[in-house]
């Protein structure tokens, strides 16, 4: 979604694409520096930028200094055209930082799970909280075989669901669903 809304030059234009933002309270977009939209596979660094739309604020979380300051930019104030709400722009600079070229995305999907599960879940709907990764150290090795495993659990509850699925047929098919 942030790769559309850096793309696009009105937004506005992708109002039927998206998701209905009227009831969201927060909102979590990976952040990709690729610049060429014929290159899907594009980019060399990812960052998340976790908007909170109650309160009008887009945190930015970069664990390679600022690199994607002027993506998370653009993409902040993009969205704050189809919110209908201007949004904040905060780069938070005390954020877990990698230490090689190659752990930004297992950063983004464990500073996501952090942020939603340990301070988002966590909270009353009248508490105030801190967003700041501050004092938070990512493994991402362990990030790495975490998200193996549920990828894992996932494909086992996939194989799961169609050995318990009716067959027309007698023989069992256990490959996934096929489309037309």
């Amino acid at each position: 979604m942030s790769f559309m809304l850096i793309q696009t030059p009105n937004p506005l234009t992708l109002r039927d694409a998206l998701p209905n933002f009227s009831k969201t309270t927060h909102i979590f977009l990976p952040i990709n520096d690729c610049r060429n939209p014929s290159v899907a596979e594009g980019g060399s660094h990812w960052s998340l930028l976790l908007v909170s739309v109650v309160d009008g604020i887009a945190f930015h979380y970069d664990s390679l200094n600022a690199a994607n300051r002027d993506e998370a930019k653009v993409t902040a104030k993009k969205l704050a055209l189809l919110l209908n709400r201007e949004l904040q722009l905060l780069d938070l600079s005390e954020c877990p930082q990698q230490e090689n070229g190659s752990d930004c995305g297992v950063f983004v999907c464990v500073e996501m799970k952090h942020l939603l599960l340990k301070k988002l879940l966590s909270a009353h709907s009248k508490e105030k909280i801190s967003m700041s990764m501050a004092g938070k150290q990512i493994d991402a090795s362990s990030g790495r075989k975490e998200m193996l495993r549920v990828i894992e659990d996932f494909r086992k509850e996939g194989e799961r669901r169609r050995s318990r699925s009716s067959s027309p047929s007698k023989n069992t098919v256990k490959s996934p669903p096929r489309v037309d």
